[in-house]
């Protein structure tokens, strides 16, 4: 049982053959059906198309929601940043040593400032007899009492290498 000179273990395996590209190309235009079927459900509303000055609308609600929440981060940020001009932003330390007989710089001024430069400088000063400390307000980088050189030159290095 030949036809046209084909056995019938050839008619079968290209029957087969057919049949599975047949069900390949059906496969892939199914996919592409729920691909396209997707982007139209979005426009669906209960099986009937939804109208579009509805989707409008429902996009400039949205948009002005984003704005609100926008316009909040802002004013947020601007607290913040207020907020971080009084905070601590310059910081200087000098270490010195205020006696050329005693050994090391073991003296030392720290000064902490904000962005408008006031803070306060505190010096350290190690003597024989023990150990002083002393605290001076700063304010716009200078200060209502006498400062030593080393409490001058911190609030120097304080005020130049951060602005």
């Amino acid at each position: 049982m030949y036809y046209n000179n084909m056995s019938i273990e050839t008619i079968v395996f290209v029957l087969l053959a057919v049949i599975l590209g047949l069900v390949l190309i059906n496969c892939f235009w199914i996919w592409i059906f729920y691909k396209s079927n997707k982007k139209f459900d979005a426009l669906l509303e209960n099986g009937k198309i939804k109208s579009l000055k509805g989707i409008f609308l429902r996009q400039k609600q949205k948009s002005d929601e984003l704005e609100k929440t926008l316009q909040s981060a802002f004013l947020k940020i601007e607290e913040l940043q207020k907020i971080s001009q009084k905070t601590i932003q310059k910081t200087s330390i000098v270490r010195f040593n205020p006696f050329n007989e005693m050994g090391g710089n073991q003296s030392f001024v720290i000064v902490l400032l904000d962005d408008e430069n006031t803070g306060f400088v505190i010096s350290s000063l190690f003597i024989k007899e023990g150990n002083r400390v002393y605290a001076k307000p700063v304010k716009d980088g200078k200060s209502d009492f006498i400062l030593s050189k080393e409490e001058q030159e911190a609030i120097n290095k304080a005020t130049k290498k951060n602005g």
